[in-house]
């Protein structure tokens, strides 16, 4: 026996009312465990805002010869070439970068400061010519690292100031053979 019209036609209507309806696809996927992300950054990305204090006492002052930066991939980088022993550092964010002695402001502009002070450190000789030639303020071309300034050469401290586009986490390293003081800001 062969089926009716009705009977062919009752299923087809259904299906065609179904498909007015849209299709239904599922768009999230189960979530994947945290082991296996990849959301981390990048090997040497500076991850870290806190300021950082290294005293290190009796040790004759080091020489600034040179001051440094080159872009990398995740980073800026900045480097103290140093004429003697690392010596202790701070280095801490601040509202605007002044004059060491003077306490006049230093015109320049960014969206964050960051302050190197090394200590006992000169920027001169015994006879008072710098060691450290150029600036005070030095243009990066960089990403985030705009300018670098020389904000002081005072009592046996060196100033030097980061001009950040934006605050961003940074690291610091030591390295010897010669030394020098190594400074990582995240773009």
């Amino acid at each position: 026996m062969r089926p009716s019209g009705s009977r062919v036609l009752a299923p087809l209507a259904c299906l065609a009312l179904l498909t007015a309806c849209g299709q239904v696809t599922q768009t999230a996927l189960p979530e994947q465990p945290s082991a296996t992300r990849t959301d981390r950054p990048a090997p040497d990305t500076p991850t870290s805002t806190a300021e950082v204090d290294v005293q290190r006492d009796g040790i004759e002052p080091a020489i600034v010869t040179a001051v440094r930066f080159a872009g990398h991939d995740t980073y800026d980088r900045l480097v103290i070439d140093l004429k003697g022993k690392v010596p202790g550092y701070s280095v801490q964010w601040v509202d605007e970068f002044v004059e060491d002695g003077s306490g006049k402001p230093m015109d320049v502009s960014g969206g964050a400061y960051l302050q190197v002070t090394l200590f006992p450190a000169n920027a001169h000789d015994a006879n008072g010519k710098p060691t450290w030639n150029g600036g005070p303020v030095f243009a990066t071309g960089l990403l985030n690292l705009t300018d670098v300034v020389r904000t002081g050469d005072f009592e046996g401290r060196v100033g030097i100031g980061l001009v950040l586009a934006r605050k961003a986490a940074f690291q610091v390293k030591e390295q010897g053979g010669p030394s020098r003081l190594i400074i990582d800001v995240a773009h």
